[in-house]
Formats: structure tokens, sequence, C-alpha cells
């Protein structure tokens, strides 16, 4: 996963202040730092459904399979160690529920450079209501590709259905596939391929009200309404290694972070123009008051969409609901 070139690239950019290495991103700013050592190869991140400001992330490969909560400050205010789990090739991490609608973490054991794994597996925890170090249980779901092994960065989970996705690289381009509507433990459970996406998926995440996810690489994101029907893309800051992505709880903005000692999580608006195209026809006009500003959350009024447009929108969500 390492790249000569991009590591060159990295080089010149680290010399760079933060302020200048944004310019070319209007509107980003870093928002925290991971300030533990335990953190060097950030490979996911999930914002916390039950601790404001409070994100998780992972380490890619040779740690322990643990989870860490960080606040907004860097700070490492409590780690998960998952029981009887092994931390092969950890590559995402999102946000959903488990069987009883309670918040819990979805885990992502999704790597394959070699392409040789049959299945590949996703663990889920539940989130803790106090944030303090413990080992907790996990339950583990087998994945397999219904076209072979492929390689995956990315994981999804649909804030609505709670259903799982998955989006693979490959040079020729990628693929998004879908999990079952339900997930059995006893058994493998077959994924199915249901749209094309760029060759170096390394993370995704859905917007809050489940309208729209959003795909990155190493330089861009990519914010799609529904599986395959992209509505825009947005640059996004030349980062060490960006392999990870969750979105603000408002929606308006995506948290991108990377690998590396100490590495950096900013924030970058979504482009007005996506959020026109996915937006619910009730939200108020932008006259409305904001939300205030947090790690959380994000910037700016909703635009306002004419009566055509809120049609289309209407009938667009109705097709994403069918679809999931």
């Amino acid at each position: 996963m390492r790249s000569r070139r991009l590591a060159a690239a990295v080089l010149v950019c680290l010399a760079l202040p933060a302020s200048a290495r944004a310019q070319e991103v209007p509107g980003a700013e870093v928002v925290v730092r991971l300030q533990d050592p335990r953190i060097y190869e950030s490979s996911g991140l999930a914002l916390s459904r039950r601790h404001q400001a409070v994100l998780w992330t992972h380490n890619d490969s040779g740690d322990e399979p643990r989870l860490y909560a960080v606040g907004s400050k860097g700070r490492t205010l409590a780690t998960l160690t998952l029981a009887g789990v092994e931390a092969r090739d950890w590559e995402a991490l999102a946000a959903g529920r488990d069987d009883q609608g309670r918040p819990a973490l979805f885990v992502g054991d999704i790597g394959d450079n070699s392409g040789v794994w049959p299945d590949v597996s996703v663990y889920r925890v539940p989130e803790p209501a106090r944030l303090r170090d413990a080992t907790v249980p996990a339950t583990r779901y087998r994945l397999r590709y219904p076209d072979g092994p492929r390689d995956a960065e990315a994981l999804l989970v649909d804030p609505g259905s709670n259903r799982l996705y998955v989006a693979t690289k490959d040079v020729a381009g990628g693929g998004l596939y879908r999990a079952p509507a339900r997930l059995r433990t006893d058994q493998v459970n077959t994924l199915r391929r249901v749209a094309r996406v760029p060759p170096v998926v390394t993370d995704g995440t859905f917007t809050p009200d489940g309208r729209a996810f959003v795909l990155r690489d190493f330089q861009a994101a990519y914010v799609y309404r529904a599986p395959g029907r992209r509505v825009g893309s947005f640059e996004l800051p030349l980062q060490f290694q960006g392999e990870s992505l969750t979105v603000t709880a408002d929606g308006r903005s995506v948290l991108a972070g990377s690998e590396g000692p100490e590495s950096e999580v900013w924030r970058v608006p979504i482009p007005e123009s996506a959020l026109a195209r996915v937006t619910p026809t009730t939200r108020p006009p932008p006259t409305a008051p904001a939300p205030p500003s947090a790690v959380s959350q994000g910037r700016g009024a909703t635009p306002y969409v004419v009566a055509g447009t809120a049609l289309l929108l209407v009938v667009a969500a109705v097709a994403l609901r069918r679809r999931s």
C-alpha cells in the first residue's frame, strides 16, 4: 500500500504549514491531531453516536485488536480491546447499530493486498456509554465476494437500514458491494455487487440521514446519491497517506484522516452543489439559524431548492430507499 511517488510528495507537503497545504481546498482546516503514539497507522475513522466530538479509530495492521476513542484535543479517552479477535488487516471502521438498535461500531478486517482470502470479516462491538479502557466481546460476520477475492479499505453502514457496504480497490475500477439485509454469524454471507467506484477507494461513509454517501481516495472525495449515481466530487488536502473518512453530525462536511504518527484530521466542507442534489425538501430556508460549529458540526446554510428540483429530489430519495 506504500508508494514511493506518494512518499516523495508527502515530504514536500509536510514541509509546509497546515494553512499553506489547505490553500487549494477552500474551507479545509485541521480539527484534531492524534496525540497517542500507539496510533501510528490510523486507517479507519468513525464519529461516535454516543459521545459528542469523539472519534473512534484503529491502526492498519501490526497492532492488537483495539479501537481508540479520541477527544477533540487529540488525546485518547478510552481503548476497547476486542476479545478473541485477530487484527489481520484492519482497514475500515463505521458506526451503526446492534440488533437492539443501540449504537455499535463495525470494524472491517477487509484488506487483502494479494487477493487470496476466500472471505473477509467484519466485527461488531457495542459502543460503550462510558468511555474507559475495556475488553469487549465482538460479533463476527464473514463476508464473501461473488466474483472472487478482492482488496478493500472502505466499509459503510447505511444509517437507515443498518446494511453494510464494502467498496473494493482495483486499478481497472473498484466495485461497491452490498451485504445481505440480515447478516448470519453461522455461515458466510455473500455480497452483491451493485455499482462501479473509483479505482483506489481508501474509505467511505454515509451521511447521517442516509440520503448520500461519500467515498475517498488519496486526493479527492466523491459524493453519491445512490449506488452508481455520483452527484459531485471535491479535493482533499494532501496527507501522509489519506485512508480514513467520516462525516460530521450535520452531514455538511467530511472528516478526513491519515496514517502516520501524530496524524491530522481535516474537516473539509462538502460542496453546496452536491448537497443541493441530496438535501431533503423539508429543510428550513437559507435564512434559518445555522447550528454552532464544532468537530461534530459543519458550516454554512442549506441552499434553497426550487419547487421543480425539490420534486426530483423526492423521487430520488424514494428510489434510494427502495434500492437499499
